[in-house]
């Protein structure tokens, strides 16, 4: 698999950005996979954020995220979303979405081969 990311950006604290995911080719399906979104912030370890499931059951790893981010996918397009809303300054880090298909979601690293390139969110005062 090939996965791409997009989006991302400078914001002010308060605003918004959609993050995409695009995995494609093989071996497996975009159908057979879940998409996790991890991040990596200054100073700190990288984190699993959320992940969504072939089944498209989202599952949240960080309580601050919740009821702010939401993940969704299109399988006819090979994508998947994270939309972000009301950004603060803590959520700063470049954002990292991997891919494998695995039967549930997983906040483990180990458990993607899929990785993609990684992009920077900064958010402002």
């Amino acid at each position: 698999l090939i996965v791409v990311q997009s989006g991302g950006g400078s914001v002010q604290s308060g605003g918004s950005l959609r993050l995409s995911c695009a995995a494609s080719g093989s071996p497996e399906s975009f159908e057979d996979v879940a998409i996790g979104w991890f991040r990596l912030a200054p100073g700190k370890p990288r984190e699993a954020i959320l992940c969504i499931s072939r089944k498209d059951v989202s599952t949240y790893y960080v309580d601050s995220v919740k009821g702010r981010f939401t993940i969704s996918r299109d399988n006819a397009k090979n994508t998947v979303y994270l939309q972000m809303d009301t950004l603060t300054p803590e959520d700063t880090a470049t954002y990292y979405c991997a891919a494998d298909a695995l039967p549930g979601c997983s906040q483990y690293e180990f458990q993607y081969d899929y990785w993609g390139q990684g992009t920077q969110v900064t958010v402002s005062e």
